[in-house]
């Protein structure tokens, strides 16, 4: 068996997935919440892009305010994709986009004890240090590493 590069066979991988998709809708979907911000994510999903057209499947009255929020959207899509990527949004009333969570988040774990510091002068850097240290010297619950 001969070895290649991975340069080499990510072509034959990728370029199934890219007739389906091009990378700039691909990057549009997984960026999402990233370019639209947590709010109108958790309302929103990204379907579809084609000849600069996004289609955007909005759950209750949010396409509303995703109607008035389209030019900065767009701006922010093609800031992250490419310039022209996106030159109008389409929203479709979609019962399958993700749900507004209808409780709150769970709160804040609380902050751990800060660590001593012995040899450092007092003052605001040795305050971040220690409370810092206290983060990572803390017990690791479900989920952390």
């Amino acid at each position: 068996m001969r070895t290649r590069s991975l340069a080499a066979l990510l072509p034959h991988i990728s370029r199934p997935v890219f007739r389906k998709q091009s990378p700039a809708a691909i990057q549009v979907m997984t960026d999402w919440p990233d370019i639209v911000g947590p709010h109108l994510a958790s309302m929103t999903v990204p379907r579809r892009l084609s000849a600069g057209t996004l289609t955007v499947g909005c759950r209750g009255p949010v396409a509303m305010e995703l109607q008035h929020l389209a030019p900065t959207v767009i701006a922010r899509i093609n800031t992250t994709c490419g310039q022209g990527v996106v030159r109008r949004l389409k929203m479709v009333q979609d019962l399958t986009a993700p749900p507004r969570p209808s409780t709150p988040p769970p709160g804040r774990q609380a902050a751990p004890a800060p660590v001593q510091i012995d040899d450092m002068p007092d003052g605001p850097l040795k305050d971040a240090l220690a409370r810092l240290g206290g983060w990572l010297t803390a017990p690791r619950g479900p989920g952390r590493r």
